[in-house]
């Protein structure tokens, strides 16, 4: 058995697929976990906002937590990369290697430039 916080993006995609066949019985189709992707990420972005940002909390928004958000904006994503036959290990490792050939002299500039946006 693993332990808390030890689940792999490939286990992560796995436990997914099995949670969905076994329990949620089926996939919604692709369009529909894109709108709710949409929603959750809306969701996450209300409690970051009000957090971090300077509108305020309603009390709709009590009891909601950012890290049950995020995982809910991950389960989805997971979801969508099960279904269009997504490996998301090998994509987060080719995204690395992108970002660091295409950024390895950007960000370093970005402390010498105060963070400007051009």
């Amino acid at each position: 058995m693993m332990e808390p916080g030890q689940l792999t993006i490939a286990e992560a995609q796995t436990k997914v697929d099995e949670w969905i066949r076994q329990v949620g019985v089926r996939y919604f189709n692709e369009l529909t976990n894109l709108g709710i992707l949409m929603e959750e990420v809306g969701e996450l972005s209300r409690l970051l906002v009000r957090k971090y940002g300077e509108q305020s909390f309603k009390e709709s928004d009590k009891g909601k937590e950012i890290a049950d958000e995020m995982a809910d904006v991950l389960w989805v994503l997971i979801c969508l990369a099960n279904q269009t036959g997504v490996n998301l290990t090998q994509a987060l490792e080719k995204n690395f290697e992108k970002k660091t050939t295409r950024d390895a002299a950007r960000h370093h500039r970005n402390l010498v430039e105060g963070n400007k946006n051009e």
